[in-house]
């Protein structure tokens, strides 16, 4: 399963992390594969820290890391690096969905974002490793302004490759305005869920314990009526 968003910073790692914790609440072995990890020379914790902190996934995996805070295939040849090629990474994530029964890739950025080189030189993006995992996708998207438009060509992107998605809100508000609520009941027909902002600074252990409540049944969750949500979060 692909954690893609609609841009940088929506989100991605705590929703994968909750994804995590809510698949091993309901007993599976699961493993999250970073492929292309980048920013790392400042020394700060990687998104697969993260995930680890937050949620303990049985394996953890990053194939690629770049120093500087790019996209990935502009930070390997920033860094004078060799590239992700992409069927290093598909032999990788196989080995992986051999050991366990469910494994969550967290992309880069968007959805079609360069990630590396195919053996012929041209880049790819996690689209074309969704495409040749015959993977699903999680799409993590803002809450606030802007979020359809971006939203609906990530999907777009997504169901032109037959690849099947769903949204994941990354951040919803403590408060919501009434751009949360319009955008919330647009959303709705393809939503697996909402984690409230501030759910990656939450203890680990109330984390995983909370984390099912924050997603639908498709995410191994227990959340199932949106009406009842929206009236718990207003």
């Amino acid at each position: 399963m692909l954690v893609t968003g609609t841009d940088t910073g929506v989100g991605k790692t705590v929703v994968t992390a909750a994804i995590t914790a809510a698949a091993q609440a309901a007993g599976l072995r699961v493993a999250v594969v970073k492929p292309g990890q980048t920013g790392t020379a400042d020394g700060t914790p990687t998104d697969l820290d993260e995930v680890n902190r937050l949620a303990a996934p049985m394996t953890g995996r990053t194939l690629a890391s770049f120093p500087d805070p790019l996209a990935p295939l502009a930070a390997a040849r920033m860094a004078e690096l060799e590239p992700l090629e992409l069927y290093t990474a598909v032999d990788a994530i196989r080995a992986e969905v051999d050991k366990h029964d469910l494994v969550l890739i967290e992309g880069a950025g968007g959805l079609l974002v360069p990630m590396g080189v195919r053996p012929s030189g041209e880049p790819w993006t996690v689209a074309d490793l969704a495409v040749s995992l015959d993977a699903p996708a999680v799409v993590v998207a803002r809450a606030g302004l802007g979020t359809l438009n971006h939203t609906a060509l990530t999907l777009e992107a997504l169901h032109r490759r037959a690849v099947p998605a769903g949204i994941v809100i990354g951040a919803w508000p403590a408060e919501p305005e009434l751009v949360h609520w319009a955008n919330l009941t647009d959303l709705v027909p393809d939503l697996l869920g909402a984690l409230p902002d501030g759910a990656g600074t939450m203890d680990p252990g109330v984390f995983r314990r909370s984390a099912p409540g924050w997603l639908t049944p498709a995410l191994y969750g227990v959340l199932d009526d949106w009406r009842a949500w929206a009236e718990d979060a207003g």
